[in-house]
């Protein structure tokens, strides 16, 4: 059996962030963290967009609107210290039509009290920074926001992380728990503290420990189609407005580290947790679970489920992609917008008392251990201050 002061279940940005961070404040404390894959950041960490947001979307008074500019700027620094490439080419956010502008509006204001450099454009303006752009009358530029290899970080967050001294076990998965001990697939871990960072299966191991018990993880699969046009043939990221009222951004041009553009992402319900291409982890309780979840919320849910899911699932097919993408810029046409990228899995946490989607991070926990249940997008940007929020809350709570 193996004893460590601090056990990290989940090897995905934020759980290395906070494994640093804990190993920080506690220089002789004994760190360990597990991950059920051979390698970190196998999932959402390994398999986002990459874009480091600015944070203009978020309300003032969210988790996000106060972590994402500080982890904007940590990041970018961290990133510029390891020489991890940087694709600093900002993001227009664009109107297809007058009734965008209230919601344009709104997310200037935002960006404003959040205290975030966002310049407002008229049409010809946000021409000169991309020709191949469309809005409708007026535009907004983030400046700050830019893209990287969310793999390239992880992989450099995790070397730093050996080299504090923190203990990482992949091919190590949770199994269980017995008051202290954690019971895994390789052996019995006892930890003086748990932090569960788990992602897709956060509220599980939550529900372990006596929490968790509104909350329930609700996949959605996330897909991305690859332009075949040269580097540069789009310049920025290139956003629609979206609905303010769900967590999800709508088809957008992503520009990669390489300068290659990327259509999506799709937020389509997925079937079970880990449901990335075809029967790959199938699991039948997971389905029938997600699927009679899903039903509960064609009725009564706090958001338009229906609308969505189909909405959603209708971009499984590249015309309909290419047709959301070409109302933001001129010259996309279906031929070059070939290839599929790599599926993620959004750990989108429903409120099942209220049948609503959590539009913030949600974290909950006692003197024994602390569980990270909603760590949706911008968690990659945020990683580096919500490890600090983390291991605050858990300072309060060992006293």
């Amino acid at each position: 059996m193996q004893t460590c002061d601090f056990l990290v279940i989940g090897g995905g940005v934020i759980g290395i962030s906070i494994a640093r961070e804990l190993r920080r404040r506690r220089t002789d404390a004994l760190v360990l963290l597990i991950e059920k894959e051979p390698s970190c950041g196998a999932h959402a960490s390994g398999r986002n967009s990459g874009v480091l947001h600015a944070g203009f979307y978020y309300s003032p008074d969210s988790l996000k609107a106060k972590f994402t500019r500080l982890g904007n700027e940590r990041l970018t620094a961290y990133c510029e210290e390891k020489q991890i490439p940087l694709n600093k080419c900002g993001k227009l956010v664009v109107a297809k039509d007058a009734a965008d502008l209230p919601s344009l509006d709104e997310l200037f204001r935002r960006g404003q009290l959040n205290g975030i450099e966002l310049q407002a454009l008229t049409e010809a303006e946000a021409k000169s920074i991309e020709p191949r752009v469309r809005t409708y009358q007026r535009a907004l530029f983030s400046p700050r926001t830019s893209t990287v290899s969310p793999l390239q970080v992880v992989n450099a967050m995790q070397y730093d992380a050996l080299h504090e001294g923190i203990q990482i076990q992949c091919g190590t998965a949770y199994r269980g728990r017995d008051n202290k001990k954690v019971w895994t697939n390789q052996d019995s871990i006892e930890a003086g503290y748990v932090v569960n960072a788990a992602g897709l299966y956060a509220d599980k191991i939550a529900m372990d420990y006596g929490f968790s018990e509104k909350y329930r993880i609700l996949p959605f699969k996330g897909l991305y189609l690859y332009s075949d046009e040269p580097p540069g043939a789009i310049r920025t990221n290139i956003y629609p407005v979206p609905d303010l009222r769900n967590p999800f951004l709508g088809v957008h041009f992503t520009i990669t580290a390489d300068g290659k553009a990327k259509i999506g992402p799709t937020a389509i319900p997925a079937l079970w947790r880990e449901n990335y291409q075809g029967l790959g982890n199938f699991n039948l309780r997971e389905l029938a679970e997600v699927a009679s979840r899903g039903l509960g919320l064609l009725t009564g849910a706090g958001f338009d489920f229906r609308r969505l899911a189909m909405e959603e699932i209708a971009k499984y097919s590249r015309s309909k992609m290419v047709s959301l993408a070409s109302v933001l810029a001129e010259g996309v046409v279906e031929h070059h917008y070939q290839t599929w990228g790599r599926p993620g899995i959004r750990a989108q946490l429903l409120d099942i008392t209220k049948k609503k989607l959590e539009m913030d991070f949600v974290l909950e926990g006692d003197h024994r251990s602390m569980h990270v249940l909603n760590a949706v997008s911008p968690a990659f940007t945020c990683s580096i201050p919500f490890a600090s929020y983390v291991c605050d809350h858990i300072d309060k709570a060992i006293g």
